[in-house]
């Protein structure tokens, strides 16, 4: 390893430790020290060689990957409408929103909203692997009910619960994956509907009301920066980390479909999946992704996670509500790509 790597590994380590002090805890210490231990689950103690192996081969990913769709795992209690998953060494987690009054859209706004709060209550369901419900852990105060997509640092997953509606505010949440205690981080201006922590910086990064907007904090919530996306393929509804200093997203659209001949028109979900550069702030490749669950969703409309063993990537998704089709499953999908030149 050459001295200039050698410093520049102390400095990140020296920047990560500071930032442990400054919460007066172990959250990005432990993050950053996960970031070098071992795991194959998605978002479990990640090892290097494997995140590396999943940023170069999503780089490899194209219109022409064969997905093959490998197994299900149907869900045995009410799962609401679905948001975001993470996996740990001993659990799933699956973030949903139990809408009990629906919102309702002003016929102008009103006092800087669109529509009314409505009313819910966010959920993070706590699983074994065989998909048994093992904790139902309620999440969100007043308007703030409705839970995003989430993410796994290793130590924690961080789950955003904001009101259902742009424009509004979000709570940050911090779960223990082994003691499953709830620590409520911090309180954000404005619909955050998903979250990541890059393990580099010990930051959060989180994406607005349909992806349109990223935002990035320190672990006390002081806005550090904010960006457009600059891209409008889809609206990112779960993303996960990947090193170095990178967020792999999947989502959903709905385009306009023309009738046919008699018929009425509708829509048409496009499912992708995209990389982003935290550091940049580029999407540095988006793919479409057209399969499709039980009900008749693209598999990426909700929870999204992504692993790879070298030229194999693992993909499981959970598009489906509780109250569609045959319930909520837990969909893995494969695929290996062309190896790299």
């Amino acid at each position: 390893m050459s001295a200039t790597r050698t410093r520049g590994i102390l400095t990140a380590a020296a920047a990560i430790v500071l930032a442990a002090s400054a919460i007066g805890g172990t959250a990005v210490a432990q993050a950053a020290d996960n970031d070098h231990r071992g795991g194959s689950d998605p978002g479990s103690h990640a090892q290097d060689g494997r995140d590396s192996a999943l940023r170069d081969a999503f780089n490899r990913v194209d219109r022409g990957t064969a997905w093959q769709q490998t197994s299900k795992l149907k869900l045995n209690f009410p799962t609401y409408h679905t948001e975001g998953i993470a996996f740990s060494g001993d659990h799933i987690f699956l973030s949903a929103v139990q809408i009990t009054e629906p919102t309702t859209k002003f016929a102008t706004p009103q006092n800087g909203f669109d529509r009314t709060p409505g009313k819910g209550i966010g959920h993070l369901f706590v699983m074994d692997k065989a998909g048994n419900l093992q904790k139902d852990i309620t999440l969100g105060e007043g308007d703030m009910y409705h839970p995003g997509g989430i993410d796994f640092d290793g130590t924690n997953v961080w789950v955003p619960v904001a009101q259902y509606r742009p424009d509004s505010s979000a709570i940050i949440y911090r779960v223990d994956a082994k003691t499953l205690d709830v620590h409520k981080q911090f309180e954000v201006k404005d619909h955050f509907g998903g979250i990541v922590m890059d393990k580099q910086t010990g930051h959060l990064v989180g994406n607005t009301w349909g992806s349109r907007r990223f935002a990035e904090w320190d672990l006390q919530g002081k806005q550090l920066a904010t960006w457009q996306n600059p891209n409008y393929f889809i609206d990112y509804q779960d993303c996960q980390y990947v090193p170095s200093s990178k967020m792999l997203c999947g989502g959903i659209t709905n385009l306009p479909q023309t009738p046919a001949a008699g018929g009425t028109a509708g829509t048409y979900e496009l499912g992708g999946m995209a990389m982003i550069d935290l550091k940049s702030h580029a999407v540095t490749r988006d793919v479409p992704f057209q399969q499709w669950s039980t009900a008749g969703h693209v598999a990426t409309r909700n929870p999204f996670k992504m692993t790879a063993d070298g030229d194999h990537l693992t993909l499981k998704v959970a598009p489906d509500s509780g109250d569609e089709g045959n319930g909520t499953e837990i969909l893995t999908y494969e695929a290996t790509v062309k190896a790299a030149n």
